[in-house]
């Protein structure tokens, strides 16, 4: 069977504070394993984390930051650590699998001709026995430039894609390769109603159609407070983006990357689950 007949099995993505141990400026080396070797074809990984640990290396090597403009110092880390980010996998993933980087911009999306070759080229991967490691391209990214761009597709009544972090990326993927799962991984165990509460933990939030699970999402939003670190949308965001994928009949959980993706996909260990019923 051809490849671009199949669903993908499983869109996932890690956040950049998931991959680090922020206290020993460091990978987070048992996360990384754990997670690359779960990783098989017919999946599709998106890996935020370049620009941290990009940051991370340049202090290692200098023992101290880079000063100057902040967009030109995202740019900087990001091409800094893409590479490292890149052999962290390659190097935990099964040897009998093909790695493969798929560097992505905004334009991509909102581009037919551009998203229809990406979603060939992802599609293409399960037979090949191949998985791609997908992430935004910060380092080639131009904040102004993008901000012209996409306010010229809006003038045009466009449905914009942004892809402002990686969370809007792996839904958008999502629903591009019309995914069966989008497991998200965070340092939390999943949407909670009082903030940083584990005992709190929202366990489901479904919908016999699109508008019952537009309304409980909506609902769980207002629990939502803050961010992990500087620069992140938060848990807010995350609903968001879940949403827009859940409506399209993908199923989303939300979950620590401290657990196994099997066990998450398998709902033996805590998370959030948000689908249609």
């Amino acid at each position: 069977m051809n490849a671009d007949d199949n669903r993908i099995e499983l869109v996932g993505k890690i956040g950049s504070m998931a991959l680090i141990r922020p206290e020993e400026n460091d990978i987070d080396y048992n996360i990384i394993s754990r997670l690359a070797q779960d990783l098989r074809p017919g999946m599709i990984w998106v890996s935020s984390g370049a620009t941290e640990i990009g940051r991370l290396d340049y202090m290692r090597r200098t023992g101290k930051e880079l000063s100057g403009d902040v967009n030109d110092i995202k740019t900087d880390y990001a091409a800094q650590g893409q590479s490292i980010l890149m052999s962290r996998y390659r190097e935990f993933v099964s040897p009998e699998f093909n790695v493969r980087q798929v560097l992505v911009e905004y334009t991509h999306f909102n581009d037919a001709e551009k998203r229809e070759h990406i979603r060939k080229l992802l599609m293409r991967c399960p037979e090949q026995g191949a998985i791609p490691i997908v992430n935004y391209n910060d380092p080639v990214n131009d904040e102004e430039n993008r901000k012209m761009e996409l306010a010229h597709l809006r003038e045009n009544g466009n449905d914009v894609v942004e892809c402002v972090d990686n969370d809007e990326t792996a839904a958008v993927v999502a629903g591009l390769v019309n995914a069966k799962l989008l497991v998200i991984m965070t340092s939390a165990e999943g949407i909670y109603r009082v903030p940083g509460d584990s005992s709190s933990l929202i366990r489901e939030l479904s919908g016999r159609d699109t508008d019952e699970l537009e309304r409980n999402v909506k609902a769980a939003q207002d629990y939502c407070v803050g961010a992990s670190r500087k620069g992140a949308n938060g848990a807010k965001a995350k609903l968001e983006y879940a949403l827009r994928a859940a409506k399209k009949g993908t199923t989303v959980i939300i979950g620590h990357a401290k657990y196994h993706l099997h066990d998450l996909c398998a709902g033996t260990v805590p998370h959030t689950r948000i689908g249609l019923l």
